[in-house]
């Protein structure tokens, strides 16, 4: 299922698994369509703490390292434990057949959507193709 946020409950009662298109973006979201209760993927503290190595200037590399540090103080990350590598493969499944094994990006998508499986949590994305084929496995909600 993909449908788009409702009001965050006030009580912090919802919770959630962010994407990391959603961390990277959070100053531009509007903070009452994000729950309070939302964890992240160690893969997206993985995603993010690339980003300051791939930076092309000063400037950019401050950015991405703010980012980083909010996102680590910020959030809970959830780990890559055995739940998350059991649901990866029921994700892997789902993709259409014969499907290539996940590699770069796709990868971590696939990862950060386990996490979200394996925690029974919905995912909210601000690019929801990237977690196409997973909708009757886990809840997509963008953002």
């Amino acid at each position: 299922m993909i449908r788009t946020p409702r009001r965050a409950r006030t009580d912090g009662a919802e919770q959630a698994l962010l994407d990391t298109s959603v961390v990277i973006d959070l100053a531009e979201i509007d903070r009452s369509l994000v729950p309070e209760g939302s964890a992240i993927s160690a893969i997206t503290l993985a995603e993010l703490a690339i980003g300051p190595h791939a930076a092309v200037n000063a400037a950019e590399r401050s950015r991405r390292q703010d980012t980083l540090q909010r996102a680590e103080s910020a959030f809970v990350a959830l780990p890559v434990d055995v739940a998350v590598a059991r649901a990866y493969a029921r994700l892997y499944v789902a993709l259409p057949q014969p499907a290539p094994k996940p590699r770069g990006r796709r990868g971590f998508d696939l990862l950060i959507a386990a996490t979200a499986l394996a925690a029974d949590l919905p995912l909210y994305t601000r690019n929801p193709r990237d977690f196409a084929g997973f909708e009757g496995l886990i809840e997509i909600v963008t953002v």
